[in-house]
């Protein structure tokens, strides 16, 4: 009994810690987006700034657009990583490879690759720079604008160099950890390789698939830099509106960037949610 409670008790005091940390933010950001902020006077609690954030035309357009970049590069990076996975668990004896592609992107910083996108994609980059010196480009501005363009290909295309390799790092733990005797019968009983992978392999990595598409869409949704750096003028994404809003020199305008702030977290927590539910609901069919 000592044993199993004496982890969390060390964990305690931190934990509080973090804990007070987060509720504080948390229930202040919504008193604040309640219109709730005595420092200037104002006491009264009320939705207008919702309703005001809600019913700006901007608003649905930041939304949809973060909702777009997140979905498009969540699910591209669910496939290609899974791709990956399975290679990788074929190809157990190429650790090198595993090493280099796919653990290197992990520990580069969000920041570090937006400048590096930007140094490869944008129209003076190094990639325009290559096609033109091979004569494909009599131009460098004939290449396609990838960055600050309004469908932010540049954002997704950071995010699918930061998530591919974590998707599949993620798949691959769970795919080495299934039961070999499983494929073996289904060998046996004339399976190829890609029924194997159809009926057998992919079926039982979904929880880690699903957990994997979760995580990498409401990071990519609350994000901030990567959209900061290479996102355009507009539409912008909600963290960026947030952030906007929160640096009005007026600090009467502080609830609309925490209502912002509120919408934001809601969100995610309902992304979490239907995680959950849908995890739960994978795992009594299996």
């Amino acid at each position: 009994m000592k044993r199993e409670v004496k982890p969390y008790i060390l964990l305690l005091p931190a934990a509080v810690v973090l804990f007070g940390i987060l509720a504080s933010g948390i229930i202040m950001a919504l008193a604040q987006s309640l219109g709730y902020m005595p420092i200037i006077g104002i006491r009264e609690l009320t939705f207008k700034y919702y309703v005001s954030i809600i019913s700006d035309k901007s608003f649905l357009e930041s939304l949809i657009f973060s909702l777009k970049i997140s979905l498009i590069s969540s699910i591209i990076a669910v496939i290609v990583g899974v791709v990956l996975a399975y290679s990788m668990l074929i190809n157990k004896h190429r650790v090198s490879i595993k090493k280099t592609l796919y653990i290197l992107p992990i520990i580069v910083p969000h920041m570090v690759a937006s400048f590096l996108m930007f140094n490869i994609l944008s129209q003076s980059g190094l990639l325009p720079r290559i096609l033109y010196g091979l004569g494909i480009l009599k131009e460098q501005s004939q290449f396609p604008n990838l960055i600050f363009d309004r469908h932010g290909i540049g954002i997704i295309m950071t995010y699918l160099w930061k998530e591919i390799p974590f998707v599949a790092m993620v798949v691959y733990a769970f795919m080495s950890n299934i039961n070999r005797n499983l494929e073996d019968v289904a060998v046996n009983l004339g399976a190829s390789r890609r029924q194997r992978f159809w009926y057998i392999i992919l079926p039982l990595s979904w929880p880690s698939i699903i957990s994997s598409f979760i995580i990498i869409f409401a990071f990519s949704f609350g994000a901030f830099e990567v959209p900061y750096l290479l996102g355009p003028t507009t539409p912008k994404t909600l963290p960026i509106k947030a952030f906007i809003e929160y640096s009005n020199p007026d600090i009467s305008n502080r609830p609309y960037a925490m209502a912002l702030n509120v919408i934001l977290t809601f969100i995610s927590i309902m992304i979490v949610w239907i995680y959950d539910k849908t995890l739960s609901l994978i795992c009594r069919n299996m």
